[in-house]
Parts: structure tokens; sequence; C-alpha cells
């Protein structure tokens, strides 16, 4: 078994320590991987990515050729074009919803996520809001790597977790303690995300619940119930044109189907 990714975004959204959490899971479990990184620098906005290959048998190359990532895990949305040649067929898309606009000429980001949504195997979410929940919008790198827990073979939650406290603990209790949950937040959204995606949910409207839902009531034991309200006629266009939060439990289902 193996498991490709690229990790994207700009300087200064912590792609390197989304590799960290990762990388150290890889050691302490025996999982060979390697790791190639190209840096940016966050005063200019430059473009960051990482590739992070993990594997059951020894790994000849740290570059993952085109066409062969399992995942490609994006902090910042626009720079998800950047590997799109690098997606093997069936691979996933996991991106953050909020922009960097590092550049004068920034698309318009209504057309951005609506061109991501297009594309096939993608979950857009909205990290922002997530982290800010959690208790600093700075936090969206440790939502992503959450939700991107749900996905990746190998590891639990768990043994990622041990390994978010390495690494933030020298910072104090309440970063850490941030981190933490903004890491489980994002696992919650994956798995249910991932789960009303596998039951034909589109992608569409899996971004609209989950940019709706109260991100800590989510659990990814209510993607049946939710499975089930989405199916109902008209319940897409009746979850857009919602203003306000909606809790994620049974509690928030008769909002679609009343």
């Amino acid at each position: 078994m193996k498991y490709d990714i690229i990790i994207a975004g700009v300087g200064g959204q912590g792609i390197l320590s989304v590799a960290f959490v990762l990388d150290n899971a890889c050691v302490a479990k025996g999982v060979h991987f390697k790791q190639a990184e190209v840096h940016g620098m966050s005063q200019r906005g430059g473009a960051v990515q990482s590739h992070l290959r993990m594997s059951e048998a020894p790994i000849l190359s740290d570059l993952i050729p085109r066409g062969k990532v399992d995942m490609i895990l994006a902090v910042e949305p626009l720079e998800v074009n950047r590997y799109l040649p690098y997606l093997a067929s069936g691979g996933r898309i996991l991106s953050n919803s909020d922009p960097v606009e590092n550049i004068p000429n920034y698309p318009d980001i209504e057309k951005v996520h609506d061109h991501l949504l297009a594309l096939p195997g993608v979950l857009l979410l909205d990290a922002k809001a997530v982290a800010r929940v959690a208790g600093n919008q700075r936090a969206q790198n440790m939502v992503l790597t959450g939700a991107a827990s749900s996905f990746i073979p190998f590891f639990t939650a768990v043994e990622l977790e041990a390994h978010i406290h390495a690494l933030f603990a020298k910072k104090g209790e309440k970063i850490l303690d941030l981190n933490i949950r903004a890491f489980r937040m994002g696992r919650e959204l994956g798995i249910l995300s991932g789960a009303l995606t596998a039951r034909g949910i589109d992608a569409k409207t899996v971004f609209a619940l989950t940019s709706k839902l109260q991100p800590d009531t989510v659990s990814g034991d209510h993607a049946a119930g939710w499975a089930e309200a989405l199916a109902v006629e008209g319940a897409a266009s009746r979850l857009a044109a919602l203003e306000t939060p909606i809790p994620s439990g049974p509690e928030g289902y008769p909002t679609l189907l009343g």
C-alpha cells in the first residue's frame, strides 16, 4: 500500500507544519516516506509545495510522477491548478476555500470555487471559519490536516495528534489545545464530507452544507442522516438559501426536510 500527496499553498500558511505531522507519524509507525519541498517566501506570497510519499515498501524517488498523486491537499484554493496534471485517475482534491490574494489579478473567488467544484474528486472546506471556532484562524492548516487524515491510510487520529502535540507543546497549552481542536473538527468534517460524496451528493452541495454547519457540532456519525435529508427534492436549494449556521446532528435535519 502507498499514498502520494502534494501539499500546496503559499508561504506563511504552515505547509511545513502539515508535513511535520505526517512525516513524524511515518517515522513512529515504521512507514517508509520521502519528502521533497519547494519553499516560497511568505512576505511575497510565494508558492510553497511539498511532495510527500508514504508506502509500506521502500520508495526510490522523492518526487511524485505526473498522474500518480492520490491527494492534492491545498491550503490555498488557486494553488490547486498548478498540480492538476499530477493527480491520478480517481485521486482526491481537498482544498481550503479561503484565498490568499497574493497577485494583483487574483480571479474572483466565486469563479475559483466554481472551477474547483466542477472537478472530479474535490472536497472544498471553509477551513478559516472552522479554525476561527477552534480558537485562531491561523490553524487552518490543522483543520485541513484533520480533514485529510480521514482519507490517508496508515494512521489513526490518536497517532497523528501525538505529533501535533510534539509540534505545538512548546508554544503553550492554549496554542496546543486550539490546534488539536482544529484537527478534530477538520477530521469530522472530512469524514462527513467523504461519506456524503460516496452517497452521490455533489461537491457543490457538500460545500454548501459544511459551510453552514456549526463546526464544533459536526460528527461523521451523522452522514447517513444528512444523506437522507439532502436526497429530498429541493433540499439542496433550501440549503443554499440558509443564512444562519445550523447544528450538524439530527436536530438540523428538519431544516431541510421541513
